[in-house]
């Protein structure tokens, strides 16, 4: 089974004082695995530990992982606070700037709250650090987000088997229509010997050493085989899943090698129907290369 790269997961857990750790962590597609934790003030030191959890979850992909320290019923956003030394401070430097400058004015309390650092927030002091309350709440959160991405997984794997079954159908298309066109061509060069030579009596020999050389020319049996079994071979993908975070490249290699047949049988085509089933190929292997974008 396949993973998309694209998730969300929360988990929490309780801290010895009461408080509540709260961890989130957000996924979008990445060629690799790109990491961003942030942590409640003070447990710096803890996110090492964090990054070996994510690399353990997941391999590919960009992660934003945000931890935060909740007490329940309290206001998080802490308090105000007033700085009484500072608001002095501004209050004798204004005071001296208007004498000195001969300034004339007053500085009344709302201009004075203005100023900077004079009114400030308070929050809640900082919770000792707890690495075992924060492994538990960050294992919860990079569970949620695995199940996710296995379950937008499976629907990726259902429009990716669906696109292969219309690659088959035109391949059909092309191993049926191919055969016929040589039939064609014999029939046109002995009509057009016919006319050059006046009624003379064609040279079937030659004729058929022609068509013999238009039909090594022209032969897709190799690519029909090619593109068959690159369709087996990706299909065999989809179902060994995403094992070290690699499904998502080997995927992308396999489309490579079915758009370079598919340019081959075009470039061989010299018939309309197989040349339109050609493009149609590749153009399901574009969408199929846009939704192997999200594969981890």
């Amino acid at each position: 089974m396949i993973r998309s790269m694209t998730g969300y997961g929360a988990g929490e857990s309780e801290l010895p004082d009461g408080r509540v750790l709260r961890a989130e962590v957000r996924t979008v597609n990445h060629r690799h695995l790109s990491t961003s934790v942030r942590l409640p003030r003070g447990w710096e030191g803890l996110e090492r530990g964090v990054l070996e959890r994510v690399r353990a979850a997941l391999s590919r992909g960009s992660v934003s992982l945000a931890v935060r320290c909740e007490s329940p019923g309290r206001d998080e956003d802490g308090v105000p606070a007033l700085d009484l030394e500072r608001a002095r401070k501004y209050v004798d430097l204004l005071y001296e700037a208007g004498l000195e400058l001969s300034l004339e004015g007053h500085l009344d309390i709302e201009a004075l709250t203005r100023l900077p650092g004079v009114l400030r927030m308070e929050g809640p002091p900082a919770a000792e650090p707890d690495e075992e309350a924060l492994g538990v709440c960050v294992e919860g959160a990079l569970r949620e987000v695995v199940a996710m991405r296995e379950a937008e997984g499976r629907r990726l794997e259902v429009e990716l088997r669906a696109g292969l079954g219309r690659i088959l159908a035109e391949v059909e298309v092309i191993e049926g229509a191919a055969p016929a066109r040589l039939l064609r061509e014999r029939g046109r060069l002995r009509e057009r010997v016919a006319t050059l030579s006046e009624g003379v009596e064609v040279d079937e020999d030659r004729l058929a050493r022609e068509i013999a050389y238009l039909a090594e020319r022209w032969d897709i049996a190799e690519e029909i085989v090619r593109l068959r079994s690159h369709v087996t071979l990706f299909e065999e993908g989809l179902g060994g899943g995403g094992a070290g975070g690699k499904a998502g490249k080997r995927l992308g290699f396999v489309v490579q090698e079915m758009h370079r047949e598919a340019n081959t049988v075009g470039s061989k085509a010299n018939d309309a129907a197989i040349s339109a089933s050609a493009i149609g190929i590749k153009e399901e292997l574009e969408r199929i290369r846009e939704q192997l974008e999200n594969v981890e």
